[in-house]
């Protein structure tokens, strides 16, 4: 064996400790939780399915990861292909051990929250993608982590969440013997295949809160503004999903040649990149149109506010108008009131007190006062 396929497990067991506080707070991804020495578990514990393949047909469910290494070098080329769940770093670097993996595809397979990609190391394949499937309960978008390792007769998958589960895309290929016995290529088709297709649920989800998004913005709603920004977070997390995918079909359409890729195999992931392309665009137009959606409701709660100040404005120049009015109507009617209560005085010795003109010329007096007070607060515009 080369001497780099040693250095892989000895690599993987050389990282740092991964149930460290230090360490949790290093490092930038979450780490597969560790299971202390005596707590270690064979890897075949970790194996959902297994099961070996000669032209298309499933011959037999070999007992352990070597069993079905050893089984691949029989004459009728067989293909193992053998999926584990939620793995432990000791069970990935067993499957690594029996299968020969390169240690920096091994390391990947160990750091979770990997971004989708494709690598070549030798004759293996190593392809992260990030499957997506919407929650109707919450309007959320939970995206997944699907690890494939793709070699000359066998194909490993490591799946990293509950959802979406993968014996869907068995059951497809061992209903299509003519397909599987096209071996491991057409195994890496139908799963990027399967999780292109459960996009369309989560892009057809997504397109309906935003419609009604759409609706709550013109309805004025107070609770939008917060839909929006999480909304766009959710985008934002499918987008980084699904963009790689790109990336991924690119490589491999790449590699048809110098692989010698089957034809067949050509058009089936020819088609699957054009509807990873739909998808893709679909989700670009989606956080457009979220951040024209986040411009229009700031406008139009601006112009609300703005409604809101003109109206009270207009009402506050309202009480200003009758405030001023009463004050008018108050000094003209204080007018005659002190008039009167200076003649209302008991004095004798007062100017025209026992004069005959002394009534008329008071009344007089009140209202050609009043009647100045008028003209002057009517050219004012107080009355």
């Amino acid at each position: 064996m080369p001497s780099w396929r040693n250095r892989a497990f000895r690599t993987a067991a050389a990282l740092p400790a991964r149930g460290g506080a230090s360490s949790r707070d290093d490092a930038p991804e979450r780490i597969l939780q560790p299971r202390r020495a005596e707590e270690e578990v064979p890897v075949e514990q970790s194996v959902v399915e297994k099961a070996v393949y000669c032209n298309g047909h499933r011959v037999e469910a070999p007992k352990s990861l070597r069993e079905a290494m050893h089984r691949l070098h029989g004459p009728d080329k067989p293909m193992a292909w053998i999926g584990l769940f939620h793995p432990t770093e000791t069970q990935i670097n067993d499957m690594a051990e029996v299968f020969n993996l390169h240690p920096l595809a091994v390391e990947d397979a160990i750091v979770a929250h990997q971004r989708p990609k494709l690598e070549r190391y030798d004759e293996t394949l190593f392809v992260v993608l990030r499957p997506a499937i919407y929650l109707d309960a919450s309007e959320t978008v939970q995206i997944g982590e699907l690890h494939l390792f793709i070699g000359p007769d066998f194909v490993l998958t490591v799946r990293h969440s509950d959802r979406p589960k993968l014996a869907a895309v068995r059951e497809r290929l061992e209903s299509d013997p003519e397909l599987l016995a096209r071996g491991p290529e057409a195994v890496l088709y139908a799963m990027i295949d399967f999780v292109v297709d459960r996009y369309a649920p989560v892009v057809a989800g997504l397109e309906n809160d935003i419609d009604e998004i759409e609706n709550q913005v013109f309805e004025s709603d107070p609770a939008v503004s917060r839909r929006i920004y999480e909304l766009s977070r959710e985008v934002a997390e499918l987008q980084r999903a699904t963009k790689p995918l790109l990336q991924i079909m690119k490589g491999l359409e790449a590699g048809f040649d110098k692989y010698g890729t089957d034809e067949e195999l050509q058009r089936n992931l020819r088609d699957v990149a054009d509807h990873a392309t739909s998808v893709v665009e679909r989700v670009d137009g989606f956080r457009a149109n979220l951040a024209d959606i986040l411009t229009l409701n700031a406008t139009l709660v601006a112009q609300t506010q703005n409604e809101e100040m003109r109206r009270l404005a207009e009402a506050g120049m309202e009480q200003s108008d009758e405030v001023k009015k009463i004050s008018a109507w108050a000094a003209i009617l204080f007018a005659p009131s002190l008039i009167s209560g200076i003649y209302g005085m008991n004095f004798d010795e007062m100017p025209e007190l026992h004069w005959a003109f002394g009534y008329p010329f008071a009344v007089v007096l009140m209202l050609v006062v009043c009647c100045l007070l008028f003209v002057v607060f009517r050219k004012r515009k107080w009355l």
